[in-house]
């Protein structure tokens, strides 16, 4: 008879692996083959945009309405840049390349607002 969601086998969420990752306990990476924990990655920095958008002091909806209108002018693959201080544009930018399937690559704390990364993909 089968007991519980994983059918009485013994085993719980927390002793599977996640894609194939077996994790410490304590959360940690796992050691490599010769018992030492590797160092995380350096961070990749930022890619440099070929069009730099200056919506700073512009309230929503201007700063996506200036990304759409520019964005035609970035070739697909390269990188076009906002910068935006609306606190609407923190979550704007990101949900808008979402919804038109291009990437979205970095946002950066500056003195005042974000700089806001993104990928052209069609």
């Amino acid at each position: 008879m089968r007991s519980g969601h994983y059918g009485g086998r013994g085993r719980d969420r927390v002793s599977r692996t996640w894609f194939g990752r077996k994790d410490r306990a304590d959360g940690g990476p796992a050691p490599g083959p010769s018992g030492q924990v590797a160092a995380p990655p350096a961070p990749e920095p930022a890619p440099q945009p070929l069009v730099t958008i200056n919506a700073l002091g512009r309230k929503c909806p201007i700063p996506i309405i200036m990304l759409a209108e520019q964005i035609r002018d970035v070739p697909v693959g390269e990188v076009i840049a906002v910068l935006a201080d609306d606190p609407a544009a923190y979550t704007d930018v990101p949900a808008w390349c979402g919804m038109k399937s291009h990437e979205f690559v970095y946002r950066d704390e500056l003195e005042t607002g974000w700089a806001f990364g993104i990928r052209r993909r069609y």
